[in-house]
């Protein structure tokens, strides 16, 4: 199980190397969306690709960051029963949910999201507007993000079976702090 922890470890790793990438992404998408407006209406200056670049990085700080979330347990999810449960109770709704629910619409999506790049890639796929950009690049996200997604998903797997076996500190799971 040791090795098993040290490789949701270096999942870890991966995850916040793409969460802080995503954060920038906030800062950078800011910036375009501030300059775009300052050369719109102070110099009358305007191109698609301007807008087109703001919600490509939107779908960039989602989709890189979702892996992010999950490790540090910010995800949403349904508190129904999981909100009061006792923390042994939450490890055992984890250790099901995750290969139950999680990995099965992980892979279904990056299934066809794989499909879905793969065709905007092999054609060439350029934005239908004037001055557009390229569109597999933002595609290729979707995948992306879901296989890190799914990454993180096995490491927090991981950690829930080894806390219910004893072999790792429970409260780590639950009060991860930010990296």
């Amino acid at each position: 199980m040791k090795s098993l922890l040290r490789l949701a470890g270096g999942i870890d790793g991966i995850s916040t190397v793409f969460g802080w990438i995503a954060a920038w992404l906030v800062l950078l998408s800011a910036l375009v969306s501030a300059g775009n407006a300052v050369s719109r209406y102070l110099f009358n200056l305007s191109s698609n690709a301007w807008l087109e670049i703001q919600w490509q990085m939107f779908a960039g700080i989602f989709l890189l960051g979702a892996a992010q979330v999950l490790k540090v347990n910010e995800h949403v999810r349904v508190d129904l029963f999981y909100g009061s449960a006792s923390h042994r109770r939450k490890l055992w709704i984890d250790a099901l949910g995750i290969p139950l629910f999680l990995f099965p619409s992980v892979l279904t999506m990056m299934f066809f999201s794989l499909e879905f790049f793969m065709a905007s890639f092999e054609s060439g796929e350029h934005s239908s507007n004037a001055g557009g950009l390229l569109l597999w690049p933002v595609k290729l996200l979707l995948p992306l993000g879901l296989f890190l997604l799914l990454l993180q998903g096995i490491a927090e797997w991981i950690r829930r079976i080894a806390a219910l076996q004893g072999t790792a500190d429970e409260t780590v799971d639950y009060e991860r702090p930010l990296q």
